[in-house]
């Protein structure tokens, strides 16, 4: 089968699936799985497909609004934010991260919600814009196009001014010895200086991110107040970070 043919077949198997899986399209195809990996990095670089680790998924059309955002298992992140909601309380000054966890917590706060809420997420604080009871800031500085928050010493210098309640924080991986770490260090940055400002710390985990490790650390799990995540606190995952002594909810 020639490139061309193979690239044709690799979106058209994408009408039928979302994601396709390396080693299974090679044996599928009887073909190595090094051809199958640069087949999806040309297709990626088109803009036609996501290559992840272990395969692939189809890139689906963009809405022409901006903040209209695919959420990846937005049913799992629902569950997350169902339980967080038990942590609000009227006139509390909340800081809240970036992340589509957090905007699927976000949708679901009552529309007469009344507090002082601090993001530096474009996508949140559209969010939360239609809550009338709501005095939202949100914090500016350089833009961090891809995931649409703010960065840079200009946040950080505002965030070391607040004194907050609480903390929702979006977790891009939580590991019982590394505790909280990040891919990119100037948001670690900012993610530090979050927890400084806050009384509570409450991390929002989806089951995806647990027991994984990334080079920039955020904190320890001392450091928090609870960790939330789509997961009974019994389940063997998060037996662990509860024989720690974390609160797991």
């Amino acid at each position: 089968m020639l490139k061309r043919e193979r690239h044709q077949y690799i979106m058209n198997k994408f009408q039928e699936v979302e994601k396709i899986n390396t080693i299974d399209l090679a044996l599928e195809l009887e073909i190595s799985e090094d051809t199958i990996r640069r087949d999806f990095n040309e297709l990626n670089n088109k803009g036609l497909i996501n290559k992840v680790y272990g395969g692939a998924f189809l890139v689906k059309d963009k809405s022409k609004n901006v903040f209209d955002i695919n959420i990846i298992n937005e049913d799992k992140k629902i569950i997350v934010g169902q339980k967080a909601l038990s942590f609000l309380s009227d006139g509390q000054v909340i800081i809240m991260s970036g992340g589509t966890t957090n905007l699927s917590f976000c949708k679901l706060i009552p529309i007469d919600f009344s507090a002082t809420i601090y993001t530096y997420s474009l996508p949140i604080a559209m969010q939360l814009s239609q809550h009338p009871n709501i005095e939202l800031i949100f914090i500016g500085g350089k833009l961090q196009k891809k995931a649409m928050v703010t960065i840079g010493i200009d946040v950080v210098q505002v965030l070391s001014k607040i004194k907050a309640d609480i903390c929702f924080l979006g977790v891009s991986s939580i590991d019982e010895n590394q505790g909280l770490t990040e891919m990119g260090y100037e948001v670690s940055v900012v993610k530090k200086e979050m927890i400084k400002a806050s009384g509570k710390v409450i991390a929002m985990a989806t089951s995806d991110k647990i027991n994984g490790k990334m080079m920039h650390k955020v904190c320890g799990l001392e450091q928090l107040h609870a960790v939330i995540t789509d997961l009974n606190p019994k389940s063997p995952k998060v037996k662990n970070f509860v024989d720690a002594g974390l609160n797991v909810l």
